[in-house]
């Protein structure tokens, strides 16, 4: 479980970026509604070191204001798209179910909390969707083209998915990723934290099956129809089998023993570095 342990890492360090920054931010919303409070607030000191009535002082107020309120709003715009992405995303999907083949799928496979879907669509489909309690979603179309090794492959793929809550975690990043932009390394974890996610589900599938047989031929297929291209702007963060990071999956399915280079450039380690070390700074200081 190599990339277990590294998806982990690359998801503790956005986190680890990201609870500092919110936890100030959240601090200074509580300063401003709650009254002055006793706790140390890195906003709250840059303002303090301008003189009060000073135009360097109402100018450093209105960025700091500025910059909160941009990132509440990045958050909260966020949260509010996916929930209306789910649900529209959500009755699309009741309306394509088809009950008789979701039921024969769930007692081939003794899925005991009938969480596999299979719905009416015309091209080959396959990914968990849901936050709190993920299904796996096939199409009629998939589950006809490949054979019960291959479908048995996708649906443990998709149940390393679901079992270990994907779908919320790459939403979290891409949150992180777009509120606090201007750490570059939190961008590279969204990005890599999305292959990773595929290598793990990989791996989970070939130890359930005890071969990579199955895996590599769906995927093989899965190319040829060329279903590899999903816009993210119309659906919401669920976690497709045959997405962009099909090349390193092949790759690792190919040679399992080679190390898949996972590239962050140094400029993003340098601006990212910088950042921190000022937050740090400002911290000690205060």
């Amino acid at each position: 479980m190599a990339w277990k342990h590294k998806s982990i890492a690359v998801l503790g360090l956005a986190l680890f970026f990201a609870i500092i920054l919110f936890v100030q931010i959240a601090m200074y919303l509580l300063n401003i509604l709650f009254g002055p409070l006793e706790l140390f607030n890195i906003f709250n000191f840059c303002v303090s070191l301008f003189e009060k009535g000073t135009f360097a002082h109402y100018a450093i107020l209105l960025i700091v204001n500025a910059y909160i309120f941009y990132t509440v709003f990045i958050i909260c715009k966020k949260i509010v798209q996916q929930i209306l992405l789910l649900s529209s995303f959500q009755n699309k999907i009741q309306l394509l179910i088809n009950n008789d083949k979701s039921k024969q799928l769930n007692q081939t496979f003794n899925r005991n909390n009938d969480d596999i879907v299979v719905i009416d669509y015309k091209e080959p489909l396959a990914f968990t969707f849901g936050f709190f309690k993920p299904v796996i979603v096939l199409s009629t179309t998939l589950t006809e083209m490949l054979d019960s090794k291959e479908l048995e492959a996708v649906i443990y793929h998709e149940t390393s998915h679901q079992r270990y809550y994907d779908g919320v975690k790459v939403f979290i990043l891409q949150i992180i990723s777009e509120s606090i932009w201007y750490i570059p390394l939190t961008r590279w974890s969204y990005q890599n934290y999305r292959i990773m996610i595929e290598l793990v589900a990989d791996e989970y599938a070939i130890n359930r099956m005890g071969s990579e047989l199955g895996l590599g031929s769906a995927l093989l297929k899965l190319i040829k129809k060329k279903q590899l291209k999903v816009n993210s702007n119309l659906t919401p963060a669920i976690v497709h089998f045959a997405d962009t990071t099909v090349d390193y999956r092949l790759q690792q399915l190919i040679n399992p023993q080679q190390s898949i280079p996972v590239k962050v450039q140094t400029r993003s380690i340098v601006i990212s570095l910088n950042v921190f070390i000022l937050i740090l700074f400002l911290l000690v200081i205060a």
